[in-house]
C-alpha cells in the first residue's frame, strides 16, 4: 500500500524534482530527496502542517521562499522527467525508504565540507555524498515515523 497517494502530475513533478536536485548523485541519491519529499507529506507537524499532497510540499513557501532550491532557481523545471526518474518516485510513494534519509526532513547540500551536528536544531542523520540529512528531535513529529 502507498504511503500517500499521489496524481499522475504529481509523479511527474515529484521526479522533475528528484532530478534537479540530486541527479549527480544517482538513483540512490535521487530516492532519498524522494524520502524527504513523501516523509514532508506524511508529517502533520512542524512547518509541515498543511502540506498534504506531493504539489504540496514541491511549491511549499517558508520564509518568503520556496522550500527547494531547483523551485526557486527554476531548474526543476528544466528538463521534462524521464521514466526512468518516475519510476524512482514511484518507488519512494509506494514505502521505499532507507537511511540517511528514512525518517528526515530536510536536506542539504552543504558549502563547507562535512555536515553540521545539527540544521535549525534538528539532528544529523547521515550524508550521501554531497547531501546531509536532518529527521525531527524525538517525540517532536512522530507520524513521520509511521507507514
Amino acid at each position: 500500500m502507498p504511503r500517500v497517494r499521489a496524481r499522475s502530475h504529481e509523479v511527474d513533478e515529484m521526479a522533475r524534482m528528484m532530478r534537479a536536485e540530486a541527479e549527480g548523485e544517482g538513483q540512490q541519491g535521487m530516492l532519498y530527496v524522494g524520502n524527504v519529499i513523501i516523509n514532508r507529506v506524511v508529517a502533520q507537524c512542524l512547518d509541515f502542517k498543511d502540506v498534504t499532497t506531493i504539489h504540496d510540499v514541491i511549491f511549499q513557501i517558508q520564509g518568503g521562499n520556496y522550500s527547494f532550491e531547483a523551485v526557486q532557481k527554476g531548474n526543476v523545471f528544466y528538463q521534462r522527467s524521464r521514466a526512468s526518474e518516475r519510476r524512482l518516485a514511484q518507488q519512494n510513494i509506494n514505502s521505499w525508504r532507507d537511511h540517511p534519509a528514512k525518517y528526515a526532513l530536510w536536506y542539504f547540500n552543504p558549502t563547507a565540507p562535512g555536515c553540521p551536528p545539527t540544521w535549525y536544531d534538528q539532528p544529523h542523520t547521515g550524508q550521501f555524498k554531497e547531501h546531509c540529512f536532518y529527521e525531527p528531535i524525538s517525540g517532536t513529529c512522530d507520524s513521520v515515523y509511521r507507514g
